[in-house]
């Protein structure tokens, strides 16, 4: 397995006793940063999402800090899939760490969604050199939200 230690956070790809915590880091984000978006599934839902397909089918990372699972990152070829913080550490650099990570993980370029009303993601993104190349009203993702197709390309 392999593992990078990055100040006192510890990135690592997640194996399957992470499932849970990664879960929860997801659960918590998506309500803090998302109060406004419809919900598309109930949260034990999402933890068996997490569980029996995420992790032991995706190129799941988590970051660690003292052994507590606080952030997430899946890529899914070139789509940077899913990128969750737990809210309390957010603002501390791991997810510029984590976006670092995944651009090393696909030098050739990402894509990525995210929500119009995720403002704070889409600051993130501009910052880590992502342009927004589409717009939908959100026919196309369960949530039926308006969306914001990134790519970043080297």
């Amino acid at each position: 397995m392999r593992v990078v230690e990055i100040d006192n956070f510890v990135v690592r790809r997640a194996v399957d006793s992470d499932a849970d915590a990664v879960a929860e880091v997801w659960l918590r984000s998506f309500t803090a940063a998302l109060p406004t978006v419809r919900r598309a599934h109930t949260d034990d839902q999402v933890r068996s999402w997490i569980r029996e397909v995420v992790v032991p089918g995706q190129e799941t990372w988590v970051v660690a800090v003292d052994g507590s699972v606080v952030g997430m990152m899946v890529l899914d070829g070139e789509d940077l899939d899913q990128l969750y913080l737990d809210p309390v550490w957010q603002g501390r650099g791991i997810g510029d760490r984590l976006v670092d990570l995944a651009k090393q993980r696909r030098p050739s370029g990402l894509a990525l969604w995210t929500f119009q009303v995720n403002e704070s993601a889409r600051r993130f993104y501009d910052r880590h050199g992502f342009v927004a190349a589409e717009r939908t009203d959100g026919h196309r993702n369960e949530e039926r939200e308006p969306d914001i197709r990134y790519v970043w390309r080297p």
